[in-house]
């Protein structure tokens, strides 16, 4: 069972947590803290999976301790509570490592849905860190140069695809880039077969779908870097952008969004990257939530 920290210095938001995770069964508190300072000593004895924690306050901002805590347990997920709308705010929090924001006043509805959403990502990450990262293996993260070849399609797709990923990919805008039939058919593989991904690497996957798996990893890796320019352009028109909010962080490691978003305006040189396992493994939790 998923085990729940709780950080507010309101005792009556952490009572009102505990009371919705317990009622919903979305996991165990195994413990409420309304100091961030001695949240920080409790958390290696405890050893939560998930933090709820929140932004504003006394002692210790949410965001301090979350870097603090990262140092700490980095396998934990962060979820903050917040009703800061501020552009930097959430950026450092993102930065910091949180993966959802819950706003305040807080409501059953939004707490199941946003703490499923983290279970099942955490679960899935930790199936596929298992494999001894067989995204890295596939040298799919190191980035290849050269124009990719079309290859030919073996086995075409696998299963019926995922209507909601047809979806995710129209929102970040990659519904027309070359790659994102490969990415659909990775994904659609990863959600029938997730027993049988132990021992193979990406390129071997590919390898049941193209006679040039390389040129295969090469779409998806140069449509995923699209993808993450559309998230850094649309942040840069507006951080309260619903798709921005939804897929930024889930999808896209958020420090290289900013990356790019830096890119976009001028002031760097270099753009920012996408670890392609964080997006494959982050696609295949939407398919299957």
């Amino acid at each position: 069972m998923i085990r729940i920290f709780l950080v507010d210095d309101d005792p009556s938001v952490t009572g009102i947590l505990q009371i919705i995770i317990e009622e919903q069964g979305l996991g165990a508190v195994c413990g409420a803290s309304n100091n961030a300072v001695d949240a920080l000593e409790d958390l290696p004895y405890l050893k939560p999976d998930i933090v709820v924690v929140d932004l504003l306050m006394p002692d210790m901002d949410g965001v301090t301790f979350v870097e603090k805590a990262k140092k700490q347990l980095p396998g934990v997920a962060f979820i903050m509570l917040s009703q800061v709308s501020s552009k930097d705010m959430v950026a450092k929090a993102y930065e910091a490592g949180v993966e959802f924001f819950i706003q305040k006043p807080v409501n059953a509805i939004e707490v199941r849905q946003v703490i499923e959403n983290v279970s099942r990502k955490q679960s899935l990450e930790r199936t596929v860190d298992k494999v001894r990262d067989i995204f890295a293996v596939s040298g799919l993260d190191a980035g290849v140069d050269g124009d990719p070849a079309e290859g030919s399609s073996k086995a075409g797709k696998v299963g019926k695809t995922p209507e909601r990923l047809r979806r995710i990919l129209q929102d970040i805008g990659l519904s027309g880039e070359l790659g994102s039939e490969d990415i659909i058919t990775v994904v659609s593989y990863f959600c029938d077969h997730e027993d049988k991904i132990s021992g193979m690497t990406l390129r071997d996957i590919c390898s049941l779908f193209s006679d040039s798996p390389k040129s295969m990893e090469q779409r998806i890796r140069r449509a995923a870097a699209a993808g993450l320019a559309n998230m850094a352009n649309l942040g840069l028109d507006d951080y309260g952008n619903e798709i921005f909010n939804e897929y930024a962080s889930r999808l896209f490691n958020f420090q290289q969004v900013r990356k790019e978003m830096d890119f976009i305006q001028g002031k760097s040189t270099q753009h920012g990257n996408v670890r392609i396992k964080k997006f494959i493994v982050a696609l295949v939790d939407a398919c299957t939530e």
